[in-house]
């Protein structure tokens, strides 16, 4: 295994600064070559992005999910990204430099850099959806300073996602993501109306009975992509609430459970899906 911990700095006078103490990392979980499996194998990869609606990121929905990548034939990345009172777009570049961070260091990491996943929890969903909409944007590769294809995602792994700031929003992510920009920046967030034909493939999943972020956000996205004929696979579970990450065991939620059987194969049906493309 190999297991580093990457500060991520990135100085740009429209991002603002980072709070003391709030550094942003990228975390590695990469499995090694050995010369008795294959020792030339390159994996396909899965960078991912926790939920906390933008106000931090859960490590419920951080390790326990590398790992379970890990044992799927996947290299995982965990971004700790920037939450508030940071706001956008920070986060986003973060990401964007830590997907280009991958495709760039892919030979070392043992990465098939054409099959590299970006994939995200709640709101950690919505950066990654975010990333898939706007990896292509000016603004972007004006603080990068770099070609926009090394940030682009070859598909998208979005989990119970924040998409909508309009009637079905989780009002409480768009005001941390976007603090005093919230005017200026709140329909362009709303990414159900960003999308076109430069999204990435697409895995999504959600609950029917998800209260804290509706339904409506992943069902507004799927029509969205289906208007674009982005390719698209999309499990709705009948019974859970948010937050479930595996649904095991292994990420039980202290105070709320978190144990749904029924939803614990969605990350068996990404991996046979992300395999397929």
């Amino acid at each position: 295994m190999i297991h580093e911990i990457i500060e991520i700095h990135l100085e740009d006078t429209a991002l603002g600064a980072v709070p003391n103490g709030c550094q942003p990392k990228l975390y590695t979980y990469v499995l090694d070559n050995y010369p008795d499996i294959d020792p030339d194998r390159h994996r396909p990869a899965v960078v991912i992005c926790p939920g906390g609606g933008y106000e931090m990121t859960s490590d419920r929905e951080a390790e326990a999910i590398a790992v379970r990548l890990n044992a799927l034939g996947f290299q995982a990345f965990i971004l700790r990204y920037s939450v508030a009172p940071s706001v956008f777009p920070r986060a986003l570049a973060e990401l964007a430099y830590s997907v280009a961070l991958v495709r760039e260091r892919a030979e070392e990491w043992h990465v098939d850099p054409h099959r590299i996943t970006v994939g995200g929890f709640s709101a950690g969903g919505h950066l990654a959806c975010s990333l898939g909409v706007f990896w292509k944007e000016n603004f972007l590769s004006s603080i990068l300073k770099r070609e926009t294809a090394l940030w682009r995602p070859n598909s998208l792994m979005l989990c119970y996602p924040v998409i909508t700031s309009g009637e079905f929003a989780h009002q409480g992510s768009f005001v941390n993501l976007l603090g005093d920009r919230y005017e200026q920046f709140l329909n362009r967030v709303s990414l159900e109306t960003q999308i076109d034909e430069n999204v990435p493939p697409t895995f999504l999943w959600h609950t029917y009975e998800d209260e804290t972020v509706p339904v409506e956000n992943s069902l507004m996205l799927a029509w969205a992509l289906k208007r674009h004929n982005i390719p698209l696979e999309m499990h709705i579970y009948q019974h859970g609430g948010h937050g479930l990450s595996l649904a095991t065991e292994e990420t039980k939620w202290v105070g709320h459970n978190g144990v749904q059987p029924e939803c614990a194969n969605w990350i068996e049906l990404f991996a046979t899906w992300a395999k397929g493309l």
